[in-house]
């Protein structure tokens, strides 16, 4: 990709898919288990598409086939720690601490103590995005990218 070009994928809102998964899972106790399923497979399809489109700019770039590769490896390890591993850890954690929070309060055992934890996972979203991405590309740029140089 060309330096300051935007990324669909990772700059634009398109990013936010990236996170449907974190959404289900914040639902969960008020949706059907459908549509949790269906949340992990927007994220799947969305982590596959960034990965494809890296995949085919660098074959476009530079078609020898270790860049793709390394490129393709590039674009699922940021996508692994990026939209599943840390804000799966971050969510989830942001959760269970407003929970345990609300269990301090007149809200303990009732459902509004569901709902706020809910409303505050999914508010956290928007907030814990660019930190993430910007920490991912801080660890793959000290380590794969010089590596491999992608």
């Amino acid at each position: 990709m060309v330096h300051g070009e935007t990324d669909l994928f990772r700059d634009t809102k398109v990013r936010y898919l990236g996170y449907a998964n974190e959404v289900g899972e914040t639902i969960r106790s008020f949706v059907s288990k459908k549509v949790v399923r269906a949340s992990y497979a927007v994220a799947t399809g969305y982590v596959i598409c960034d990965t494809v489109d890296k995949s085919i700019k660098m074959m476009r770039h530079d078609g020898r086939l270790w860049k793709v590769a390394a490129a393709t490896g590039d674009a699922l390890i940021w996508q692994g720690l990026a939209s599943i591993v840390i804000p799966g850890f971050a969510v989830n954690r942001i959760c269970f601490h407003t929970f345990r929070y609300l269990k301090k309060t007149s809200y303990n055992g009732t459902k509004m103590q569901h709902a706020i934890t809910t409303g505050v996972g999914l508010g956290s979203i928007p907030i814990i995005i660019t930190p993430i991405d910007r920490g991912v590309d801080f660890l793959m740029n000290i380590s794969y990218r010089l590596v491999f140089g992608t």
